[in-house]
């Protein structure tokens, strides 16, 4: 016998199976701000201050504000403007293109001791190769860049290749991890006086970490606040994230810290809270 089954008929079948299928679990996104069980995992028995700042609701998240406020010396975290300003006047052009020729000095960090291209000599951090780039900068060129900027106090009166680095007795320029935030927020969305070259460029070679959830990009910064011991940390960057792009800033203060511990805290934060 054959069965003949009506258009109507067909359709409707056809709609009651694909309603029998399971719905697809939605996906979540991780929220914002964090958990304050996740950032006190993240920091553990560290002591220092964190601002972030989501891009795309505009709200900042702070820990210890008056930390947040406090106007430190940049440290290494300057080379990410100093990487910028190189690239837009010329002188800086193909990450991977010969940038740091060595000049025999040993020194403490054996990584400082060889020829350097631009993504390495800013992985390595080498102070340096970047000292040499100031130089050719010129002075009135970078007076004029961070002007534009609006880089913390703009002094940079201690010197071309030193006015970043902190130095007990040298006043160096000055910056607060609110104001590194807000800088790199506008990095991070294009709103800074540089190329989309020159900003995709440094994007490149500060990527830090990748995983299927986000990206990290920062630059590490370490410093003496007293002779006898490096005691600051900082770590500054952005994630792009599930929940778009999350701008940071992190300091930590104590004896034996390095760039690295201030690291470390925004990326077990990132991973805790899902970001990364």
């Amino acid at each position: 016998m054959t069965t003949i089954l009506n258009r109507p008929l067909i359709v409707f079948l056809a709609f009651a199976l694909t309603s029998l299928r399971a719905e697809p679990t939605p996906k979540t996104t991780p929220s914002f701000p964090p958990s304050e069980a996740e950032v006190k995992a993240a920091f553990g028995k560290r002591q220092g201050a964190l601002v972030l700042l989501q891009h795309s609701s505009n709200q900042t998240f702070r820990v210890n504000p008056a930390g947040c406020a406090e106007k430190l010396t940049p440290c290494s975290t300057f080379k990410i403007w100093n990487t910028l300003i190189g690239l837009e006047t010329g002188i800086l052009s193909d990450p991977d293109a010969p940038f740091y020729k060595w000049d025999g000095v040993k020194r403490f960090i054996p990584d400082w001791n060889q020829d350097l291209n631009l993504r390495d000599a800013f992985r390595f951090s080498c102070v340096p190769a970047y000292q040499e780039l100031a130089r050719k900068i010129g002075a009135e060129r970078m007076k004029t860049w961070i002007d534009k900027i609006g880089y913390g106090d703009r002094n940079t009166s201690a010197g071309i290749d030193v006015f970043w680095l902190p130095e007990p007795g040298r006043q160096s320029l000055l910056i607060t991890p609110d104001e590194q935030a807000v800088l790199l927020d506008r990095l991070a969305a294009g709103q800074v006086p540089f190329s989309e070259k020159s900003r995709a460029i440094l994007a490149d070679i500060m990527v830090a970490k990748k995983t299927p959830k986000g990206t990290l990009r920062g630059k590490t910064g370490t410093g003496q606040l007293t002779p006898d011991d490096f005691n600051l940390a900082w770590y500054v960057g952005y994630l792009d994230t599930p929940n778009g792009i999350i701008s940071f800033a992190c300091t930590l203060k104590g004896p034996h810290l390095i760039g690295k511990d201030a690291r470390a805290v925004i990326e077990a934060l990132a991973e805790k809270a899902g970001w990364l």
